[in-house]
């Protein structure tokens, strides 16, 4: 068994079809979805897909490029959206300086807020970070001193010196089909070094479908393709990274009945 532990089901490529995209997904063995919100608009809609759909969980949170339009989300509006069973992770929250399409203090003031309420429920921060390595590992190394939480950086593209940090802070890495890219050499080499008890594997659906599927909509299926040229990068057979993978899933988000 496999586990998509990134992908967007209420999204345009997927929602229009979105119980052929889990069936296809099923039979290619992938046996868990985690849905992610980036917007409180959609929170409901995320966790009613979850609820509907034993293998599907969903996150609640505020990607930064969204930050703007919730500089006003209170602590206590995005802790009340934890509490529903089928939410097993906060995020996807973080920092993008690539786009700006966010001011960066607000973008900062989330990121720490949906750290805050991580820690106090202790679901995993699913984090989001592009052209922001420095203050990425500011705030985690500064929150981290407040106490744990669990984290992980999701469609890792970062340098193999802020994925060594990360790691030092206890964090895990998720990698995307970006791996399968021909340009993603110091990807790959980063992800051969990944500890096998810190990685895991998703799609971003409908973002980024890896090789053999460039050019359309990525589905949760094609997690399958992206696990098995890690696994060929790493030295595996397909069927250990997807035990081992599926395994640190559980082991991350320990609120996810599987």
């Amino acid at each position: 068994m496999l586990v998509d532990s990134h992908c967007h089901l209420e999204y345009k490529g997927v929602i229009e079809d979105q119980q052929g995209v889990l069936e296809r997904a099923r039979g290619a063995g992938i046996g868990a979805f985690l849905n992610i919100s980036t917007k409180k608009s959609e929170w409901d809609q995320v966790v009613g897909t979850a609820d509907r759909e034993a293998d599907v969980f969903a996150s609640v949170g505020i990607h930064p490029h969204e930050a703007d339009k919730h500089a006003d989300l209170t602590r206590a509006e995005l802790l009340a959206a934890t509490d529903n069973p089928n939410v097993i992770g906060i995020g996807e929250t973080g920092l993008d300086y690539y786009y700006e399409h966010s001011d960066r203090e607000t973008q900062k003031r989330l990121f720490r807020m949906h750290i805050d309420v991580a820690r106090e429920v202790q679901l995993p921060v699913i984090i989001h970070t592009r052209d922001a390595e420095e203050d990425t590992l500011e705030i985690l190394a500064d929150e981290l001193e407040k106490g744990a939480f669990p984290a992980l950086i999701h469609c890792f593209t970062a340098s193999a010196e802020f994925g060594q940090k990360v790691l030092e802070l206890g964090l895990s890495i998720s990698i995307s089909g970006i791996v399968t890219f021909k340009n993603a050499k110091d990807l790959q080499a980063v992800v051969k070094d990944v500890p096998s008890d810190r990685l895991l594997v998703e799609t971003d659906s409908p973002f980024l479908a890896p090789v053999p599927h460039r050019g359309r909509p990525c589905e949760p299926a094609f997690v399958a393709d992206t696990a098995r040229f890690v696994a060929e990068l790493r030295g595996q057979e397909l069927s250990e990274l997807a035990a081992q993978t599926t395994a640190n899933f559980k082991q991350l988000f320990s609120k996810a009945a599987l």
